[in-house]
């Protein structure tokens, strides 16, 4: 359980650093310890907050029929932003961008990843 949460960390760092390398309106700095930290607040985030705003925001995201989902998903992302020195997003247009590109990826490799190792039970 603690390898698989290891990895879903390693995981959530690298498509952090990946929608860095992509898009200009996300940038991290200080490097590898960084890059993990802004990982480890972005989880918290969305463990602590993400329900909040998600159980809040149910009627919106039930007549936009999902799509008010993404702007959640960057309430979440510049939370992060502003609880983290080592990221920085833009703008409010950047940061739907990015919160889109972090969802894609995530999904992917999470994917990718629960394929390669699967889970011992």
């Amino acid at each position: 359980m603690l390898m698989r949460l290891l990895i879903a960390w390693a995981v959530l760092a690298a498509v952090l650093a990946m929608a860095a390398a992509l898009l200009d309106s996300v940038r991290i700095d200080g490097g590898l310890f960084a890059l993990l930290g802004v990982a480890l607040v972005f989880a918290a985030v969305h463990l602590v907050i993400g329900p909040i705003l998600k159980l809040v925001s149910a009627p919106v995201t039930l007549v936009t029929l999902g799509l008010f989902s993404l702007v959640v998903n960057g309430i979440l992302l510049a939370i992060t932003a502003g609880l983290s020195d080592a990221l920085e997003v833009g703008g409010f247009i950047g940061v739907i961008v990015a919160a889109v590109v972090i969802s894609l990826l995530l999904t992917v490799l999470t994917f990718v990843v629960d394929k390669v190792l699967p889970e011992r039970g």
